[in-house]
């Protein structure tokens, strides 16, 4: 039996669901803008627990979204995730942010390819490249769009950008078969069979060594003060 708790923070969205063998049993999200993670993550893992009628003891796994993503955000779910790890003594699982978004697209065709987009400042944003058997087709990266983004997947193939950084795209873009799913946020809900596989194979994460893949730098934003 995989009885696992996973944990979404990467984004404004605040995720927590607890499955059993990749199924479901309870969940809890709320997307705010306002990252309602530091207030909500802990309260939605006693809600969950509760729902499913488990313990915390019964829990095998915990399994964490490791970004790219908000700074703050993925520093949260890290945090906890570890800290249950330590106390429960069970393993830690990791799932990339944008393979999780990129699994809220189903029933693809051979001709498919599915590009997750997480915004990030300005004209930036945090993508990777999936095809769709969903393998990792290309690296992650931290990119500026300008027209000649993804041009190399914009030919035959149906190219479907998933998660708020698709807003941007759609503004530079103009060629190809191309589909907008701007509403996506990372959740959970996907992370459940992505983590359940993990636990099978045993592909675990060293609690104490662990860090989030921030993918570049944390920039602290301050404000000017006037010296008038």
């Amino acid at each position: 039996m995989g009885l696992i708790l996973n944990l979404e923070t990467s984004s404004t969205n605040c995720s927590v669901c607890v499955a059993k063998d990749g199924i479901i049993l309870a969940i809890r999200e709320l997307n705010s803008a306002n990252y309602s993670h530091a207030e909500k993550l802990h309260v939605f893992i006693e809600e969950v627990i509760e729902e499913a009628t488990i313990k915390m003891d019964d829990i095998e796994a915990i399994a964490v979204s490791k970004g790219p993503g908000s700074y703050t955000g993925l520093r949260i779910g890290v945090s906890a995730a570890k800290g249950l790890c330590y106390a429960l003594g069970i393993p830690l699982i990791s799932i990339s942010t944008l393979k999780s978004m990129a699994s809220q697209i189903v029933d693809i065709e051979n001709n498919v390819v599915v590009v997750p987009v997480l915004d990030a400042r300005r004209m930036e944003v945090y993508s990777a490249v999936f095809d769709h058997q969903m393998n990792q087709v290309r690296d992650t990266k931290a990119e500026i769009i300008d027209e000649h983004s993804f041009q190399e997947y914009l030919g035959d193939a149906t190219v479907h950008f998933v998660g708020s950084g698709a807003e941007k795209i759609k503004g530079v873009l103009n060629t190809g078969t191309v589909i907008f799913h701007t509403h996506i946020v990372p959740s959970s809900k996907e992370m459940a069979l992505l983590s359940f596989d993990k636990f099978k194979e045993q592909k675990f994460e060293d609690v104490a060594y662990f860090e989030p893949y921030y993918l570049k730098d944390f920039v602290l934003q301050t404000k000017k003060v006037s010296n008038t």
